[in-house]
């Protein structure tokens, strides 16, 4: 039996409501008996990345899924501020300045299954719009889920709720080869056979937002990148209740 006759899987080929309520599914159910937001983070992201399946091939139409969420600096752990500071060229920023961090990460490469070997990946630093801006593919993803760069990088409290409560596009890539928006082309785009990336988030009560970008070995029409809308809402519900405890005790992450 090959992948996509897997009981479980989704053909991203043929994909539907149908497999869209069963993924949604599975992505609440991620939640039970997890301790902290990072279990879940990789509970979704490995679900994606072993479910979704290329069903013309009968193999994984994910090369890597990740799962990020935006942390105050002054809240990471020494190991993420001593990257997010390599990153920025040293000093020591404000606690309050916002990192876009790893929480899960699921792919082909050892090394991609595990926030803590990502090489520059861990905790990325966002000290200013401008910042966001020179990052193409962060900017284009804010973009097109509908959210601000201003509200990612400095949430405004007296905005909180609305943001919150809204329901947020899907990001998507449909042609990755050759996209401004998708770097590391040649070291891999190609030799992985990245096709298109999608991704979709939400924001969470604390003005923190979590972000989902699967890199597909198969092409995404708009019609099916829009499905995924609803997951955002089953995966902001699964990690809500854990906004207080966001990485795993020592030991327990990947």
């Amino acid at each position: 039996m090959d992948l996509a006759e897997r009981a479980g899987s989704y053909d991203l080929t043929r994909f539907t409501l149908r497999e869209m309520t069963l993924c949604g599914q599975a992505m609440r159910w991620s939640a039970a008996g997890a301790t902290s937001m990072e279990e879940v983070a990789n509970r979704v992201v490995c679900h994606l990345y072993d479910n979704l399946v290329d069903g013309q091939r009968g193999a994984r139409a994910c090369a890597l899924v990740r799962f990020f969420k935006t942390h105050a600096y002054g809240a990471l752990g020494y190991d993420l501020r001593r990257t997010a500071q390599r990153i920025m060229g040293g000093g020591d920023p404000p606690p309050e300045m916002k990192c876009l961090t790893l929480l899960g990460t699921a792919g082909d490469e050892p090394e991609w299954n595990s926030r803590k070997a990502s090489r520059s990946h861990q905790a990325i630093p966002l000290p200013s719009e401008t910042a966001v801006q020179e990052i193409p593919m962060l900017r284009h993803l804010i973009a097109q889920l509908g959210l601000s760069v201003s509200m990612v990088v400095k949430p405004d409290p007296v905005l909180l709720l609305d943001m919150e409560r809204r329901t947020y596009n899907v990001f998507l890539v449909p042609d990755a080869l050759g996209s401004p928006y998708i770097p590391a082309q040649d070291g891999f785009v190609v030799p992985h056979r990245v096709r298109s990336v999608m991704g979709f988030g939400g924001a969470l009560p604390s003005g923190g937002v979590f972000i989902v970008v699967m890199f597909l070995r198969v092409p995404i029409s708009r019609e099916t990148a829009d499905l995924f809308k609803n997951l955002s809402l089953n995966v902001k519900l699964a990690v809500l209740p854990l906004e207080a405890a966001v990485f795993a005790r020592p030991g327990a992450a990947r």
